[in-house]
């Protein structure tokens, strides 16, 4: 098939019948289901853009075929620009608050079917599972999910030698269709709305026998027996496109997914008990950087639609000319300049990876993933100083209805160079940016959507090499006068 259209996804998610629990009950058909059906929607458009731009949204496959470009396994910087590019026109469509889109995990998994040697080291079985995944996913032009992180009874602790071991992913037993699997996994994004599941690495396991149950990546479609999700409530409280711009298209859900017993079939398995290759993989096949590449992509689309929010509340305001406004409007120039030079770096620095994938440099991926999740926090707030306390007093869809209330709401919400109703408008998505759930959610999402910040910087120190400047350093101490 290869790409699909939006039609095509939702037609295949309404058939999936995947066990979503939302609010103490099974949701049913998420395609029609009110914390769902507007975000399906949204991903269905995202699947017609391929329809509609097939050029510059697909490539063409070794069949003659097309995919979706997410899925290339880029050789050269022409092809990596052209993923880029299709990249950033989903994240603009999303406004960057779809974090999870499908070419997310599509782009990993390329790297990691390029790099299938990596997983025929640990079974030569794992490598061509891997390969033949990716194929599959591509022609399926599937939509994805992934969890990463084990429920945590203590942060203090690794995964083996502590109660929270008895909650964690892991596996139960080997049989001759496949291994059986239990525990939980945190925190599968866009879970109600994805046809498959992705577990990869968590975290780093300790080198002992007793870390082997844990060490585990496989694939299992999101309707296996045994499987659930459990679901946080929705942002999307069923409010108008008026009352509700971002939360009544982009609430892409958040959820626990619970592995009961499931059976996960051998050719769906990548690694099973190789501890070594476990904590390698991310590093060892470029899937990270991949992943990384992805994120700063949409941080960019992200850092622009806040920053023209912003610009256009100070226009509507009438205070482009006051310093202080001026001053922060800068601030978020700043970020958003500083998500592009590190997306370009990153590109212009590309290079074929020892598995032959054109790969974007790491460190500039790894700086912009470091510093997001404190710059993002601060716009939002800019945005919270810029639109002061008039976002609490912004009428609804429903007040404009009314014809007792619109003369005195065009009389008092209109500005100098908008009439009332687009002024409001205004406000109700600054609110949603700023105050709302959706906007909590989006916060929380950019400080931890890598992982706990203390350890990212961490790894962003341990993959850097040091020494030469510290010794630029020692040098010039002993220079002589």
């Amino acid at each position: 098939m290869g790409a699909r259209s939006g039609n095509n996804y939702l037609s295949s998610l309404k058939k999936l019948g995947a066990e979503i629990w939302i609010g103490g009950a099974r949701a049913g058909d998420v395609t029609a289901h009110p914390a769902f059906a507007n975000c399906a929607r949204s991903i269905a458009s995202l699947y017609d853009m391929q329809m509609e731009h097939p050029e510059t949204m697909t490539f063409r496959t070794d069949d003659g075929g097309r995919a979706g470009m997410s899925f290339i396994i880029p050789k050269n910087a022409d092809d990596l620009r052209k993923r880029t590019r299709m990249m950033k026109t989903w994240a603009d469509f999303g406004c960057g608050m779809l974090g999870r889109t499908p070419d997310y995990l599509n782009v990993s998994l390329a790297a990691m079917a390029a790099a299938r040697s990596f997983f025929s080291e640990s079974d030569a079985r794992y490598g061509e599972n891997i390969w033949n995944y990716y194929i599959e996913a591509r022609h399926h032009d599937w939509c994805a999910t992934h969890t990463l992180a084990n429920p945590r009874a203590s942060r203090g602790a690794g995964w083996t030698g502590h109660p929270g071991a008895e909650s964690a992913l892991k596996l139960v037993e080997k049989t001759s269709d496949g291994i059986i699997v239990n525990g939980g996994g945190m925190l599968a994004t866009l879970a109600p709305l994805s046809e498959e599941i992705l577990v990869l690495p968590s975290t780093v396991l300790q080198a002992e026998p007793a870390a082997e149950p844990f060490a585990l990546s496989f694939a299992i479609q999101c309707n296996a027996k045994g499987l659930k999700f459990i679901c946080r409530d929705a942002c999307d409280a069923g409010g108008s496109r008026f009352d509700n711009p971002l939360a009544s298209r982009f609430d892409e859900m958040d959820a626990v997914a619970v592995f009961d017993n499931v059976l996960v079939p051998w050719e769906r398995v990548f690694l099973c008990g190789d501890v070594a290759r476990y904590n390698a993989l991310y590093a060892g096949t470029g899937a990270a950087v991949h992943m990384m590449h992805q994120a700063v992509v949409k941080n960019v689309a992200k850092s622009e639609f806040i920053l023209g929010l912003a610009a256009r509340i100070a226009q509507d305001g009438d205070e482009m000319q006051l310093h202080d406004v001026r001053e922060r409007l800068a601030e978020m120039i700043t970020t958003t300049e500083t998500m592009r030079a590190c997306l370009r770096a990153a590109e212009a620095d590309a290079a074929p990876d020892k598995w032959g994938v054109f790969t974007p440099a790491r460190a500039p991926l790894d700086t912009a993933r470091n510093l997001f999740p404190r710059l993002y926090p601060r716009m939002v707030e800019i945005i919270q100083l810029s639109s002061s306390s008039s976002l609490m007093a912004a009428p609804s869809a429903s007040d404009f209805a009314n014809p007792a209330e619109v003369a005195d709401i065009e009389r008092y919400f209109a500005a100098a160079d908008s009439p009332a109703k687009e002024r409001v408008a205004l406000y109700r998505l600054t609110w949603e940016v700023a105050c709302s759930a959706f906007g909590g959610r989006q916060v929380l999402y950019e400080r931890f959507c890598f992982g706990d910040p203390a350890g990212m910087a961490s790894a962003l120190v341990d993959s850097h090499d040091l020494k030469p400047l510290a010794d630029r350093v020692r040098a010039f101490l002993k220079r002589p006068d």
